[in-house]
């Protein structure tokens, strides 16, 4: 199956964007050295879904993403990220309520990496996992970037940002 990545002009800066034949999304990363080398125009039509949610979604008028997504990862990888997408737009929780919602709360450490790996961050919600006390921690595309989409969902006033 065929794969092309274009990159998407964002507020948070551009986003390489890959997608298959089926018009699934594969991957959305931050333009940085994990980022697939560009092979289209976001311009192309297999990108057109992507390109509208993510304008829509950062312009606050899209709170849910009905993109086909196909990561790839292991099943518990992907038993982590089905349950990122449901946490609501605006809401956090801990790594600790992540690991207890897939029924084992002692699994934090595990969960905290099967969400640092996520490879579709913003619509596959990872940034809104934060610590237990509250603050903000890490996130593949930076605490800045955490905290631009927290502030755009309208869930950074609660935060105490980790320093």
């Amino acid at each position: 199956m065929n794969e092309w990545t274009a990159s998407v002009p964002s507020p948070v800066g551009p986003l390489a964007a890959t997608v298959d034949d089926d018009g699934n999304l594969l991957s959305l990363f931050f333009d940085d050295h994990r980022a697939p080398a560009i092979t289209a125009s976001a311009n192309h039509s297999r990108f057109a879904r992507v390109v509208e949610e993510l304008g829509e979604y950062f312009a606050a008028t899209r709170r849910d993403f009905t993109l086909a997504l196909r990561p790839r990862g292991t099943a518990f990888q992907q038993r982590v990220w089905t349950e990122l997408c449901r946490i609501p737009y605006g809401a956090t929780i801990s790594y600790r309520e992540l690991a207890t919602r897939l029924g084992n709360p002692n699994a934090t450490r595990a969960v905290a990496r099967a969400n640092a790996t996520n490879p579709i961050p913003i619509i596959v919600p990872c940034h809104r996992v934060i610590g237990a006390d509250g603050t903000l921690t890490g996130y593949g595309g930076g605490l800045d970037r955490k905290r631009f989409l927290l502030a755009l969902e309208g869930a950074m006033p609660s935060l105490l940002v980790a320093s």
